[in-house]
């Protein structure tokens, strides 16, 4: 099948799939000498994985080290995809019911709590956490206590749901400037730390120093902690943020 082909196919541009190519996520099986490039069934399966990864919001590079893993098991791999679509399906479910509860609200049919109002969001929170950090956080912080840490969240007022947020804003914003300065133990970096011990206090059930730096020890061997911070506050902010944590629960 050629490159125009399986477009046609996929509904993938060809010129995405030559993108594809060239950084080696989906390579055709064979390019003739004219250059045209070549998909066997394999490399049709393939692309029906990325798709599947890309509507999951996985990152490209993500996606190609997932599928060259040599562990990599395709039916139990469509099992798991299938649960993550499942739950990203509830997600949208609950929020259009949020909104057309919202609608029948401001309509005057029913009466809406401030709870409700926020609920679909403050299960987003869990079901996300649960989705990419489930089992690392399971096997260091044991059940009961990912269990309450879930509880919280989901117990969080509107006010406390609004100030996490801001909360989470204000520590990218600090992070940034002690970065700026480049000095992990300053005044502004131990404030980043105390932030970030706040934001954590929305979920956690009960705040140690210990835990803290072992959170933030993780960060720094989970590529999936490094690419959120570094793309909220800048390259090194991760690292940085580990820093700061480290110096500040040595002197709590």
């Amino acid at each position: 099948m050629l490159v125009n082909e399986l477009a046609k196919l996929s509904g993938v541009s060809a010129r995405t799939l030559r993108y594809y190519d060239e950084i080696d996520l989906l390579k055709p099986s064979a390019v003739e000498q004219n250059g045209y490039r070549k998909y066997n069934q394999s490399d049709i399966d393939r692309l029906q994985q990325i798709l599947f990864y890309r509507e999951l919001d996985f990152k490209l590079e993500e996606i190609k080290n997932l599928l060259n893993d040599p562990n990599f098991e395709v039916k139990e791999v469509l099992k798991k995809q299938y649960g993550l679509i499942q739950k990203k399906r509830n997600y949208l479910d609950n929020l259009l019911e949020t909104i057309n509860q919202t609608i029948n609200m401001l309509e005057g049919d029913i009466k809406m709590t401030n709870e409700e109002k926020f609920k679909v969001f403050k299960n987003k929170l869990v079901e996300e956490n649960e989705q990419n950090y489930g089992q690392e956080i399971r096997e260091k912080y044991g059940e009961e206590q990912v269990e309450a840490s879930y509880g919280k969240l989901k117990n969080m007022s509107e006010e406390q749901y609004e100030a996490m947020q801001q909360l989470e804003k204000q520590l990218f914003e600090r992070l940034k400037e002690a970065m700026e300065q480049g000095d992990t133990t300053s005044a502004i970096a131990m404030e980043v730390a105390e932030l970030h011990k706040r934001w954590l206090s929305f979920s956690w059930a009960k705040y140690t120093k210990e835990a803290h730096l072992g959170l933030a020890q993780m960060y720094i061997y989970d590529e999936r902690f490094i690419s959120y911070y570094d793309q909220q506050v800048g390259k090194g902010a991760t690292l940085f943020l580990h820093d700061a944590i480290s110096a500040y629960t040595a002197i709590k």
